[in-house]
């Protein structure tokens, strides 16, 4: 999988959130993008799967040399971020059951092995409106983990985790992201970029 801009740059309204951005993504690359809160870090990262148009320029993606449609690409991808919402209602059992309906869990795990993974057994039959901030997190971060894609985006992971749950995920990303692009949005905060091989700052594109 590659994604690729060309000058492309987004604005909303008259007010360019980053511009002029030409960039090459290949397969299994560990990226981080860096700046500060409010700097356009999750506005790139929505453009980078797809969900949003560049305003200029392009953004290509191609699967084996051969492109693909944009609309095609959330197929391929996984996201986790602390803006996306777990259903209250829900329990981890059915949130697993109903996530990997639509994706496929990584080299097929089982939903037993794919909640043990979480560390959050003892919570699995808790709806999630009664889930700490740190645990939802987690939820968010193994589901992106653990599915059998090509690309997993993640927007600034460590969020609401403690030092344990940091490594957690640290040890989930070493495991299962081998060989996938693992893209991370970063306020500069070490612990969830670490692994990164390239680092880029929005600040460059302004």
């Amino acid at each position: 999988m590659k994604i690729e801009l060309q000058k492309a740059g987004k604005k909303f309204f008259r007010e360019w959130i980053f511009r002029n951005v030409d960039l090459v993504l290949e397969s299994s690359e560990k990226v981080a993008i860096l700046g500060a809160n409010g700097s356009g870090k999750s506005t790139f990262l929505q453009l980078l799967s797809g969900a949003l148009i560049p305003t200029e320029g392009k953004a290509i993606y191609s699967i084996g040399g051969k492109d693909i449609d944009p609309s095609l690409v959330f197929q391929e991808l996984t996201i986790a971020a602390p803006y996306l919402e777990l259903i209250d209602e829900f329990t981890l059992d059915e949130l697993v059951s109903l996530h990997f309906s639509f994706k496929r869990p990584f080299k097929g795990l089982s939903q037993e092995e794919i909640i043990h993974l979480t560390g959050l057994e003892g919570s699995r039959h808790r709806v999630f409106k009664y889930y700490s901030s740190g645990m939802k997190q987690r939820v968010k971060i193994a589901l992106a983990l653990l599915s059998d894609t090509k690309i997993v985006l993640l927007d600034e992971p460590c969020s609401n985790l403690d030092a344990t749950a940091i490594q957690w995920y640290n040890n989930l990303v070493q495991e299962f992201a081998k060989n996938k692009m693992v893209i991370v949005c970063s306020n500069n905060q070490k612990d969830e970029f670490d692994f990164c091989e390239r680092l880029l700052n929005v600040s460059d594109w302004k």
